[in-house]
């Protein structure tokens, strides 16, 4: 049975990526969950596998070396997926330090466990050992509106705190495969969406709003575009790196499916109205005039666009998610999971681990 440590795993991308493995593989593989449960770390996203006798949670910090050598030391990883790290632009930028901190140090200290497990004498590396680092585009940094693409080739140039950490990461495990041969790939990511997500990224925090009656705050102009992937298709994509992708590869992963973020807000108003019955009192106060332009953040980077030509041609990945069905099925789950998000947005989610674990 293969052993994967997923880092991260109770956030957004890393539970889906979970559920999408047990969903694949069953009883096949084993997961190791390793969350630190800050404020986006959520167990409820988790409820439908903690069960499972071939899944195991531990709360631990990747800038902990001694926790993440323990696990090491106590399991046979076979596959690391490296997702933990603070994720929001905003919040990088009121406090820095916390992303270098988790971004970069973490990675450096999930690179060293991993690599003082496997090395052997030799310098060499069991066959099937592999360490995948998940980052995003935002280490390339923008693009002029309507021209040209990221790919893996494309030379970094971050503009935020978040995406400097992120790029840093990169760089660390990019030094590890070169260094030391370390059995490694990385994925850059476009923006993703779908269940799970916390609410204070744009998709979830419109429906939220919307659904509220609250007002739809929208960065400067609203036309800096973003490139959206359904977060399973993601999922998918992991897996088939880590199965079929050449070691010492990056592969960018994009959703084909550039919007402006004005675009987004008004999808998922008109959305909502198709979708809410005309009985349903929330259905009355959704409307365009809830939108409201807000001062735009700091550094904004007008346009990401990524061109996922390497990974189709090598692995035969595509994304499978039209954003018009994945936006409806995103929509679906949030009415579905009302409870999910109340529990997020007051705050308790954070009483789950104490009342799942007696702590």
């Amino acid at each position: 049975m293969r052993t994967y440590l997923v880092t991260g795993g109770a956030g957004f991308i890393g539970s889906n990526y979970i559920h999408y493995m047990f969903k694949k593989y069953g009883d096949q593989i084993r997961i190791i969950n390793v969350d630190k449960l800050t404020y986006a770390g959520n167990l409820e996203n988790l409820a439908e596998v903690e069960g499972r006798d071939n899944y195991t949670f531990v709360r631990a910090d990747i800038c902990d070396k001694d926790a993440i050598a323990k696990i090491f030391a106590e399991n046979d990883i076979d596959r690391v997926v490296h997702f933990a790290a603070e994720s929001h632009v905003d919040r990088s930028i009121k406090n820095p330090e916390v992303f270098v901190q988790t971004n970069v140090l973490g990675t450096a200290v999930m690179l060293n466990c991993a690599r003082a497990a496997w090395e052997k004498e030799d310098g060499s590396y069991p066959e099937g050992k592999k360490f995948l680092h998940v980052s995003t585009d935002e280490v390339y940094g923008s693009l002029p509106e309507g021209e040209g693409y990221f790919y893996e080739t494309t030379p970094y140039s971050p503009h935020s705190p978040y995406s400097s950490s992120k790029a840093g990461s990169d760089m660390l495990v990019k030094a590890y495969m070169d260094t030391y041969h370390f059995p490694a790939n990385i994925t850059n990511c476009s923006n993703n969406y779908g269940p799970y997500q916390f609410p204070e990224k744009l998709i979830p925090l419109i429906i939220n709003n919307a659904l509220s009656g609250k007002k739809l705050p929208v960065y400067g102009d609203g036309k800096n575009v973003r490139d959206w992937l359904y977060v399973e298709d993601h999922a998918k994509a992991i897996d088939m790196v880590q199965e079929q992708g050449r070691l010492f590869e990056t592969y960018n992963v994009g959703g084909h499916n550039e919007k402006q973020n004005i675009e987004i807000v008004q999808i998922i108003i008109d959305t909502l109205l198709e979708m809410l019955p005309d009985e349903d009192p929330r259905k009355a106060h959704i409307s365009r005039d809830l939108i409201t332009y807000v001062e735009d953040r700091k550094g904004h980077d007008r346009r990401y666009a990524i061109a996922p030509d390497k990974i189709k041609a090598e692995i035969g990945w595509e994304p499978e998610t039209m954003f018009k069905d994945g936006i409806k099925k995103t929509i679906r789950w949030y009415f579905e999971h009302e409870d999910w998000m109340k529990n997020v947005t007051s705050g308790d989610y954070q009483k789950y681990y104490e009342t799942m674990y007696n702590v």
